[in-house]
């Protein structure tokens, strides 16, 4: 029997992974990427008796695949809180999806492991910029304002390190990232004692402080965007400068977007004050999807940009 842990490179995947394997240890195959590579069971040949744990990538775009692989005999357990479509019934699929836009997927497993490992749902929810959720997740284990504030540079950075167009993008495969966490119980002992914690945390900084240049194309009181050269930087920025807009703004909606070939990278932020609608904005495009506070396009076409720019607007001040 083989074991295989499918999951986002981003800091929900891995901290929900993280949460699983704390409680459940064994040697598995990891199937991951950067934040935005989400089909990620079709990666996989699973033969009957096989067991995959997927986290954090969309039912959706993988339901194909997990019925493949419900078909040849192997068991399937998923957790997510992206849009999901239709889910089917069968005995070895078990789904714990809730689209709520105030949970993110470790804090699913958090309730699934009755909070066990709660430390690092906490770490999860700041990465997936719920920061609301995180508090109160914290508030549950007592931990002072310093340590909070510690977890959400933990979980911005984990974050951070999973954007970019492919993992060359990246200071960090998010699989050797998942190993190096994985020999820390404790996310402060991470902090503490692993350098790639302080490569991250620069390596942020630095990124943050390109970006800070740049000016909006569009503004209002209701939504502003921004666009963001063809580079590294920006994509390994975008999503978490989008994050941080979000939390400057509140009652703000914002779409980030990196130049590439033909077209633009987009990330989208609904404001936080009503964080609905990021998805169904992006999904009316080719390669768009997420959830409902936070979702992206992968490749928006240069020819529909002024199109984007009229659906953003119309979604978020109507």
């Amino acid at each position: 029997m083989q074991f295989y842990d499918i999951f986002n490179g981003d800091a929900d995947g891995i901290c929900a992974l993280q949460q699983l394997r704390l409680e459940e240890p064994r040697a598995s195959v990891l199937v991951t990427g950067v934040k935005r590579d989400i089909a990620l069971v079709e990666r996989v040949e699973p033969a009957s008796g096989d067991e995959l744990t997927v986290l954090d990538v969309s039912f959706k775009t993988n339901a194909r695949a997990v019925m493949r692989a419900l078909e040849r005999g192997a068991r399937c357990r998923y957790f997510d809180h992206h849009s999901a479509g239709e889910i089917p019934q069968h005995p070895n699929l078990r789904t714990f999806i809730d689209t709520a836009p105030d949970v993110c997927t470790s804090l699913l497993v958090d309730r699934y492991l009755s909070g066990r490992q709660r430390i690092w749902a906490v770490v999860a929810a700041f990465g997936d910029n719920l920061f609301k959720s995180a508090r109160r997740a914290a508030e549950l284990l007592q931990l002072g304002p310093a340590e909070i504030e510690r977890l959400r540079e933990l979980g911005e950075c984990v974050n951070y390190n999973a954007y970019g167009e492919t993992v060359d993008d990246l200071h960090y495969h998010p699989a050797d990232l998942f190993e190096t966490l994985s020999h820390y119980r404790d996310p402060r002992e991470f902090m503490d004692d692993e350098p790639v914690f302080d490569v991250l945390k620069n390596a942020y900084r630095d990124d943050l402080y390109r970006v800070e240049s740049v000016k909006p194309e569009m503004q209002n009181g209701k939504c502003a965007v921004f666009v963001l050269p063809d580079a590294a930087w920006s994509r390994r920025v975008s999503g978490p400068f989008s994050n941080d807009l979000a939390q400057r703004h509140p009652g703000r909606a914002h779409a980030v977007l990196v130049k590439k070939s033909g077209g633009y990278l987009v990330s989208v932020r609904a404001a936080q004050e009503k964080p609905f609608g990021a998805d169904d904005l992006c999904q009316r495009f080719r390669s768009g999807g997420g959830r409902k506070g936070a979702a992206g396009i992968n490749h928006l076409p240069e020819s529909e940009l002024s199109r984007f720019v009229a659906e953003f607007q119309r979604q978020f001040t109507s």
